[in-house]
């Protein structure tokens, strides 16, 4: 089977199929020299306890049936078709690449406003974003669009006493670019309420218990009126959320706030500088509908309007995967707006006849797992269960012996082809290598690890 990507979704499918079907080899893709995706790149550096995982992946990796091909890009340096005619079954677990934007004017015009996967990439090492040097020193107001835990992420990074990330694998150009930050003000703004966000009380709490932080009491009748009356889970949240924090603004010298309904209108710039962003304009919504606290309630506009100063913009409304080139000659249908490889829910992925849509069928030995399979949603115990049921899925088919590829020789006969691409290749004896070099790096720190930001520094470790 080959494995396209090796984050969780890829490592917990791969991890089960091999324990499943007797024999089984995996061969996992990855486009950078290094492993785990997101949990590399995309947990938070003072969340070190989320990143246990990797002990798992590694344990994986150890199998004789298991081969790691990092430095080569599925789709460019090596041909999917290729892929289909060496393997049993291709797996696409490549995540999301892309983050949504909101197509508001401006947007892409000043300066000072980012993506939150951007900024997350650069704090965590990602080669993509290692130049992405946001500018903390603008200003001290902040507004994170998007009430995610990712944008939570966000908050607490800017928020946290820059020393106490001193010994977590931050990279170091972020450490210096935060220990410069003027940031003092955070707005965590959504545009529908407390029971239809997104965050997570975890998170929540993290950032209610900051030192020398405030939080902005949030207005009572925002809240349900009878929260014990709510699930379990519901029930903490509301209740955290109006508890709040030991300080207020006015008691700290840094606070934040979660701001509800509220729709971004437009990014304004300064009246001197025409090309920096000075404030962000906001359109009021209202619940409709007779019960606003139902997760599932609709926010609609009113005509009033509110305006919030900001330096710093990010937006932090989901992340999208991207189709691979060579899908549609596999016959793989991809569903651009939902950004997902269509399945039947269970790994499988569909084909619809063009007559009648509601006819599907099965490609035979396509499948797919995490979010380019159900969206970019949830935490990583989530991606686990949906890479179970993926695995799930095609051990029942190979024991029920439903059609797959042909198969083939896999990696053994595509190194050329990998190799003529240019690319040096990186197997898993190389990645623990880049490791070691890494924690090295780290150790005359005082930190865990201090990550290389670029693959050419990756791949000097190899020389």
């Amino acid at each position: 089977m080959a494995v396209i990507g090796s984050g969780p979704a890829g490592f917990y499918t791969a991890y089960k199929v091999m324990t499943n079907i007797e024999n089984a080899i995996v061969d996992m893709y990855e486009h950078l020299p290094v492993p785990y995706g997101l949990v590399r790149f995309g947990v938070a550096p003072d969340h070190p306890e989320v990143k246990k995982c990797e002990e798992k992946f590694a344990e994986v990796a150890s199998s004789t049936r298991f081969n790691f091909i990092g430095n080569v890009n599925v789709g460019k340096d090596l041909a999917l078709s290729s892929l289909k005619n060496n393997y049993n079954a291709i797996l696409f677990a490549y995540g999301a690449s892309k983050d949504r934007s909101l197509g508001l004017p401006n947007e892409d015009r000043l300066k000072g406003i980012y993506s939150a996967r951007a900024f997350v990439g650069w704090y965590n090492g990602l080669p993509e974003y290692a130049d992405l040097s946001p500018d903390l020193e603008a200003g001290e107001e902040a507004i994170i669009i998007g009430q995610g835990n990712v944008a939570l992420d966000v908050a607490r990074t800017l928020l946290t006493d820059v020393d106490s990330l001193r010994k977590t694998d931050i990279t170091d150009h972020a450490l210096s670019a935060l220990s410069k930050s003027r940031v003092r003000r955070v707005r965590v703004i959504g545009r529908r309420g407390p029971m239809q966000a997104s965050f997570t009380i975890k998170e929540v709490r993290e950032l209610m218990r900051l030192p020398s932080v405030g939080f902005e009491p949030i207005k009572s009748d925002l809240l349900p009126p009878k929260p014990f009356e709510l699930p379990r889970t519901a029930k903490r949240l509301m209740q955290l959320l109006s508890q709040g924090a030991s300080l207020v603004p006015s008691e700290a010298p840094k606070s934040w706030s979660l701001d509800f309904l509220l729709s971004p209108k437009s990014f304004d710039s300064s009246d001197t500088v025409a090309h920096n962003l000075s404030s962000i304009t906001f359109v009021r919504n209202q619940m409709e509908g007779a019960d606003p606290f139902n997760h599932s309630a609709r926010a609609i506009l009113t005509e009033e309007h509110k305006v919030f100063p900001a330096s710093l913009a990010f937006r932090s409304i989901g992340y999208k995967s991207e189709s691979l080139p060579g899908m549609e000659e596999l016959g793989l249908h991809f569903d651009v707006g939902r950004g997902v490889i269509l399945n039947d829910s269970d790994g499988r992925a569909i084909a619809r006849k063009a007559s009648d849509p509601d006819d599907v069928s099965a490609i035979p030995g396509m499948y797919c797992s995490g979010w380019v399979k159900r969206g970019p949603a949830g935490v990583i115990a989530n991606t686990m269960e949906d890479a179970f049921a993926t695995a799930s899925a095609i051990t029942s088919d190979w024991e029920r012996k439903a059609a797959f590829l042909n198969g083939g020789p896999g990696w053994d006969s595509l190194k050329e082809e990998a190799i003529n691409s240019g690319h040096k290749i990186v197997s898993w004896d190389d990645w623990t290598r880049i490791d070691a070099a890494e924690k090295q790096r780290g150790k005359a720190k005082g930190k865990e690890r201090e990550k290389f930001t670029s693959t050419q520094q990756m791949l000097q470790v190899l020389d």
